[in-house]
């Protein structure tokens, strides 16, 4: 069985910045065992498969090299990237994720995609994990949580660049990630992402965090359009804008390849 695959960067308009994802349009599910071992063969950030369905949206699923994800933002936009190829003629779009509902996705006049996600607000944590302190050089202002990951504030945008993760500490927070982050020098605000326990070490740009980010920055300086920077070696750009309970965040996309996966028949079952 021929599939075809797409290599996208995405939140940059360069190639080798912003987060690289697979894309794979499908005409039906695949087991899920094989999407994991396709997802684990390219070894990239994520690996989108996408599914259109009856109403004439798209289920969409995420893969990482070590297991399927719940939101993937940086793979739903470089999947609208592919879509939006395929299909010159279309201005938006809609996904659909079991874990996050409906996700509107649309081309807007400044030549950005914009994806519509529910906003997901970090809470207070009153007890800082060891690990979370242990793991990170440099001591935060103060953390917060989200059912993805650790908030971990800080001061400056050196802070947060400068900032050497333990990641065999951080990787026993698991299923929790750790994102660092604090207001801009250039930008609103900056922030770095560490995944070990799920994907990486440290992811080059991550949509869906924004939907915490962007909220909390909005609320801290007052602003509900922000311009946020994911300050990894590949670095991206987000735009964000927070409206009621959605986080509206746009950004570029760019194809590095276009090619086609080779799956004998004897392997189409479930592995």
């Amino acid at each position: 069985m021929k599939l075809p695959i797409y290599q996208i960067d995405a939140f940059t308009d360069k190639v080798f910045k912003g987060n690289y994802a697979a894309v794979v349009p499908l005409e039906r599910w695949l087991p899920d065992g094989l999407m994991q071992a396709i997802a684990t063969e390219n070894n990239l950030s994520e690996t989108a498969f996408f599914v259109k369905n009856a109403d004439g949206a798209f289920d969409i699923r995420w893969f990482s090299p070590l297991t399927e994800i719940a939101f993937c933002g940086h793979a739903t936009l470089a999947s609208a990237y592919v879509i939006f190829k395929r299909c010159n003629d279309l201005e938006a779009i809609e996904f659909v994720a079991k874990a996050v509902g409906r996700l509107p996705v649309c081309r807007t006049y400044d030549g950005l995609i914009e994806m519509s996600f529910p906003q997901r607000r970090p809470e207070k944590l009153n007890e800082i994990p060891a690990n979370l302190i242990q793991g990170l050089s440099i001591q935060p202002q103060e953390v917060l949580i989200t059912q993805q990951a650790y908030v971990a504030i800080y001061g400056t945008e050196h802070e947060v660049r400068s900032l050497v993760p333990e990641l065999n500490l951080l990787s026993a927070l698991g299923p929790r990630d750790v994102v660092v982050t604090a207001r801009g020098d250039e930008y609103d605000f900056v922030s770095r992402y560490f995944w070990p326990a799920n994907g990486g070490d440290e992811d080059p740009v991550t949509g869906s965090i924004h939907a915490t980010l962007a909220p909390l920055w909005s609320e801290r300086l007052g602003r509900s359009e922000l311009v946020a920077m994911q300050a990894s070696r590949r670095s991206g750009l987000l735009h964000c804008r927070v409206q009621d309970d959605r986080v509206y965040i746009s950004g570029q996309a760019v194809q590095y390849l276009e090619g086609t996966i080779e799956i004998p028949e004897a392997q189409m079952r479930p592995l």
